[in-house]
């Protein structure tokens, strides 16, 4: 058991982060520092609706962070696990009792010709903001390519065709392939319904794009305005930079604790975070509940007890198709879809329900953060947490 106060840094401001950073905010003891290189949270889940305007995809700290955490806006350079500390890009360092590894993930480098260079991507803000200002630039008409058969490309696709967009969506092998049959089947009919037009099967794939087409391995070439890449998501290089123990994708590796390989001192959770022979998808559902458990380990350990197992718990996958459709596609506790699934305007219900829910159990954890007056110490709610550093000026804006 450790005496006097315990302080621990989060690295990252995602789903899992701050969910974490809020349960261990709420003990007496316990010092927390989130660390995020942007000053607001980002509904990563609701970037496809920022592309067209229906949501803006973000919400300030304020409302989902405790306002006994203290918020640094910056980025960590380097974890120096030897002297419990982390490096920040603006200058100067945070030292640590415990650490939270929760940095998320982005979008993979596509590997293909031209990809890199001219197609857009939907999987962080100023990926989504750029996407959307290029679509603003090309005409109503101009026909859009979005390539990847995932959640991310599927309800791109649908959020596009629903505005009269002429889309076409590149799935390569087959659309939604971690969707049950008799789950694809409802998405099929409802993106023919907008109008997209799907390509599927070994030759659907594309090997190069350019300014203005994708070509694809048959040897076609799809007229394309603008182009969307979603196939494939990547960590950031942190874990490996900084000496800790990675798998090949460069995810921290933990222990069924989400503690990190040969260091007590750090855990991880979210999309970052790899435990030893139990692979989990990296998704929202995951991360909050890896958030909850990486803090439930800390706090287990500052009060000399033997961390549990975090055991992930999964409902099913929610897929947006347009404001108007959608698809619940059931599964079993251990992530592995069945047929059960719902469809059409209560589909959507149930997606709608899916992406606000995270948000709430955050905003919840907020107000328990808020204030230890319920712990015994008399203190009254603190103001909601302020930024302490800043970095560039592009990480300081919020989306139109």
């Amino acid at each position: 058991m450790m005496n006097g106060n315990v302080e621990v840094v989060v690295v990252g401001g995602g789903y899992g982060g701050v969910m974490a950073a809020n349960r261990l905010a709420r003990h007496d003891g316990v010092s927390v520092t989130l660390v995020n290189r942007r000053p607001d949270f980002v509904e990563r889940i609701r970037l496809h609706q920022l592309v067209t305007g229906s949501d803006d995809a973000v919400e300030g700290f304020g409302e989902v962070l405790g306002g006994n955490v203290r918020l640094v806006v910056d980025a960590v350079t380097r974890i120096d696990a030897a002297g419990r500390r982390v490096s920040l890009a603006g200058g100067g360092a945070v030292s640590y009792d415990y650490l939270v590894y929760a940095v998320g993930s982005g979008a993979a480098d596509p590997g293909v010709p031209g990809a890199a260079e001219f197609a857009h991507a939907v999987s962080d803000l100023e990926g989504a903001e750029r996407l959307r200002s290029a679509l603003a630039a090309a005409s109503a008409t101009a026909p859009v390519t979005v390539v990847g058969a995932g959640p991310t490309g599927i309800e791109t696709a649908a959020e596009l065709a629903e505005l009269g967009r002429k889309v076409t969506l590149v799935c390569g092998d087959v659309l939604g392939p971690y969707l049950h049959a008799q789950g694809r089947r409802p998405v099929a009919r409802r993106l023919a319904e907008l109008g997209v037009t799907v390509l599927q099967g070994p030759r659907a794939r594309v090997t190069e794009v350019t300014r203005d087409a994708v070509r694809l391995g048959d040897g076609r070439e799809l007229p394309s305005a603008v182009t969307i890449w979603t196939a494939g998501f990547r960590v950031p290089d942190l874990a490996a930079r900084s000496g800790l123990r990675t798998d090949a994708d460069g995810r921290l590796l933990t222990d069924a604790t989400l503690t990190s390989v040969g260091d007590e001192r750090i855990v991880a959770a979210g999309d970052a975070a790899a435990m030893i022979d139990r692979p989990f998808r990296m998704s929202c559902q995951a991360a909050v509940q890896l958030g909850a458990g990486a803090a439930a380990t800390i706090l287990r350990r500052i009060a000399g007890r033997t961390p549990a197992p975090v055991r992930l718990l999964f409902a099913g996958q929610c897929i947006s198709l347009g404001r108007n459709g959608g698809v619940t596609q059931f599964s079993y506790l251990n992530d592995k879809v069945n047929p059960l699934h719902i469809s059409g305007r209560l589909g959507a219900k149930v997606k709608e329900f899916a992406c606000r829910f995270p948000l709430d159990q955050l905003r919840s954890g907020a107000r328990k953060a808020g204030s230890r007056a319920s712990h015994g110490d008399g203190t009254t709610r603190p103001e909601p947490p302020q930024p302490e550093h800043r970095t560039t000026p592009s990480d300081t804006r919020r989306a139109a």
